[in-house]
């Protein structure tokens, strides 16, 4: 008969950890700790809180940065994500010093840091240009779509959307007769589902949202005065075709060095047409690169490749 080792669920384990010791130099998340809490000019967060005499002690921006460039450059990029990996995940733990941050608070961060971004990205440039990390010669442009949080299915133009919202109306007013007449009718046997006033105020509360939406917005005009799609969810983003089909989405560019492949410039755009973006790319990379002191021709004579998606006849 064949014998197999035993096992005990019961069995009590203690297991000393040393948090340190789980960010092996070498490694990313050890990078990351290092430049966080030696290099990078934290200050611009203490604004923000106003808890120094009152209100409880408030997470370190320090732990929740760290977490959230770890858990993006590892595809987490959702709030929920990161939260679990940090209760999951040795080295997420050790990352955030076991604090274990919830999703609201890590989701708040995140949506509050729009103005401390580019001053951020330009400390961790600085550091990879003082440690000798950026070739600084040959430089490449690419970009790739990335899906919005939203639905296609919430786009259309103005009068698309005013059509919509007119359907929706003409819906609910069906439905409201339908329910008026069931309630007129003495026969029990015939009355109207149970769902159907939960239905009622659905559409109501969509077409509200595009009514308010319409009095809010205004159509979004292309360079050829052609009107384009709007959304009524993210407005920024736009309809943009990819391999696996159209996606409401942005257009991620990024010029990176060819020594290290460190970005130098990265930006969002709300157009898929990658040629409107090589002069704000270019542009965006030498402010970056005058940001942490070089000089303002710092670009001239270097080679910049980008695939033939950014050629522009015109």
């Amino acid at each position: 008969m064949a014998k197999f080792k035993r096992y005990d669920y019961s069995q009590k384990v203690l297991i000393p950890v040393c948090l340190e010791e789980q960010l092996e130099p070498g490694s990313l998340e050890f990078a990351i700790h290092t430049l966080i809490e030696t290099r990078m000019d934290m200050s611009v967060f203490e604004g923000k809180y106003k808890n120094d005499q009152t209100g409880r002690s408030a997470y370190d921006p320090k732990i929740l940065l760290k977490v959230v460039l770890l858990g993006y450059s590892r595809g987490l990029i959702s709030s929920r994500q990161i939260e679990r990996a940090c209760c999951e995940n040795v080295t997420f733990m050790a990352l955030s010093g076991n604090q274990r941050p919830d999703h609201s608070t890590i989701a708040t961060f995140v949506s509050s840091m729009k103005d401390q971004i580019l001053p951020l990205f330009c400390d961790i440039l600085l550091v990879c240009e003082q440690e000798n990390l950026l070739g600084g010669t040959f430089f490449a442009l690419d970009g790739v779509k990335l899906p919005a949080n939203a639905s296609k299915e919430c786009s259309g133009t103005i009068s698309e959307l005013t059509k919509k919202k007119d359907k929706i109306q003409q819906k609910v007013k069906r439905l409201l007769k339908d329910q008026i007449d069931a309630d007129k009718d003495d026969d029990d046997d015939f009355r109207p589902p149970a769902n159907r006033q939960r239905q009622i105020d659905k559409l109501k509360k969509q077409a509200d949202r595009i009514e308010k939406w319409l009095k809010e917005n205004n159509a979004k005009i292309s360079s050829n005065g052609r009107e384009l799609k709007s959304n009524l969810t993210d407005n920024d983003s736009a309809l943009m075709l990819t391999s696996h089909g159209t996606i409401q989405g942005y257009n991620g560019q990024a010029i990176v060095d060819d020594k290290h492949q460190i970005i130098v410039h990265g930006e969002a755009f709300g157009s898929g047409q990658d040629a409107k973006h090589l002069e704000p790319m270019v542009d965006g990379a030498k402010a970056n690169m005058e940001k942490i002191g070089q000089r303002a021709d710092y670009f001239k004579g270097k080679i910049l490749t980008a695939d033939t998606n950014y050629h522009n006849q015109s």
